[in-house]
C-alpha cells in the first residue's frame, strides 16, 4: 500500500517463485518491491506428509508450552521438505504473543528463544515464525542490508511487536518495504470490546479497523491494524493482505476454525 492506502500495483519476478512452482509446492512469495537480495515465502497447508487435523504440512512441533498433537516425525518430515528450499536451518522462535525482537547470533540456542520477531544483517540467516490465523509480516530494507520478521496477534501488534523490529532494524523508515502474509480475515476475526479498546486507547484512528457485529462484539481487521501501525511509524511501501486463513479451509490451518490445527510457517532471509 502507498501513503494514501492504495494497492501497490508493480510486482517484482522472483526466482524462488519459479522453483517452488516446478517443485509443485502451493506456496506464497510475496510480490513486494524488496530488492533481489531478499526471499521470503509462506508455507500452506498442502504438501505435507502429517494425517487428520494437522494434514498435510504441518510445521508445528512440540514445545514447552505446546503439547505434541501430530506425530513428531510427520512434523520432522515436513521441515525437512520445506529445507530443501532454504539456505540454512531456520531459526525457530517461542512465541508467546509479545513484542521480543530476537537477533539471531552464530552460536544457535539448544532451544527456540522466547520472541515473536527477528532481525537479522547476516546472509543466508533463515528467520521464520509460525501462524494458523495470526499475521506473518516480512520487512526488508531497499539496500538488501537488513530483514526482519514479526508474529502478529492483536497481542503482539498492541505490545509493540511492530515497532520492536523496526527499532531493531535502526533504518529510516521511507526505506522500509512489508509483506503481510496470510491470516484471519476481517469477516472472520469476532473479538470483544476489550481487544478494541485496547487499540483505539492507543490510537483513535483504529476504529477504523473494526466494524461493529452485535453487542460487544466486533469484526476486526488485523491487515488494516498491522498497517496503521507501520503507516504511523512511517512505513508505506507496504504489500500483501487480502487472504483469509479462516475462510480458505483448503489452503490454510486456522486455530480460530478448528481448533486442534497444524501450523504454517513464513520464511525470510538474505541471499
Amino acid at each position: 500500500m502507498n501513503a494514501a492506502g492504495q494497492p501497490m500495483t508493480t510486482a517484482f519476478a522472483d526466482p524462488l517463485a519459479g522453483a517452488l512452482a516446478r517443485d509443485g509446492r502451493d506456496w506464497i512469495v510475496p510480490r513486494w518491491s524488496a530488492p533481489a537480495g531478499i526471499a521470503a515465502f509462506s508455507t500452506t497447508r498442502n504438501g505435507g506428509v502429517s494425517a487428520g487435523a494437522y494434514a498435510s504440512l504441518n510445521l508445528g512441533a512440540a514445545s514447552a508450552r505446546r503439547a505434541a498433537g501430530d506425530d513428531p516425525l510427520a512434523v520432522a518430515q515436513n521441515r525437512a521438505r520445506v529445507q530443501a528450499h532454504l539456505p540454512s536451518q531456520p531459526v525457530w522462535l517461542d512465541q508467546v504473543h509479545g513484542s521480543t525482537v530476537h537477533v539471531p547470533t552464530s552460536e544457535r540456542a539448544a532451544t527456540p528463544p522466547m520472541a515473536d520477531a527477528a532481525v537479522t544483517r547476516e546472509r543466508n540467516v533463515v528467520l521464520a515464525v509460525l501462524t494458523a490465523d495470526c499475521l506473518p509480516l516480512v520487512l526488508a530494507d531497499r539496500g538488501g542490508t537488513t530483514v526482519g520478521i514479526a508474529h502478529c496477534g492483536w497481542r503482539g501488534l498492541a505490545a509493540g511487536v511492530v515497532e520492536g523490529v523496526l527499532r531493531t532494524m535502526a533504518l529510516p523508515a521511507a526505506d522500509i518495504v512489508a509483506w503481510m502474509g496470510p491470516a484471519i480475515g476481517p469477516a472472520a476475526f469476532e473479538v470483544g470490546a476489550d481487544v478494541r479498546d485496547v487499540f483505539v486507547a492507543q490510537a483513535a484512528a483504529d476504529a477504523a479497523a473494526f466494524r461493529p457485529k452485535r453487542t460487544g462484539k466486533w469484526w476486526a481487521d488485523i491487515y488494516a491494524l498491522a498497517r496503521a501501525r507501520l503507516f504511523r511509524a512511517g512505513v508505506t511501501d507496504i504489500h500483501g493482505g487480502g487472504l483469509c486463513t479462516v475462510t480458505d479451509a483448503q489452503r490454510f490451518f486456522s486455530f480460530r476454525r478448528d481448533g486442534e490445527t497444524g501450523r504454517m510457517a513464513t520464511f525470510a532471509w538474505r541471499r
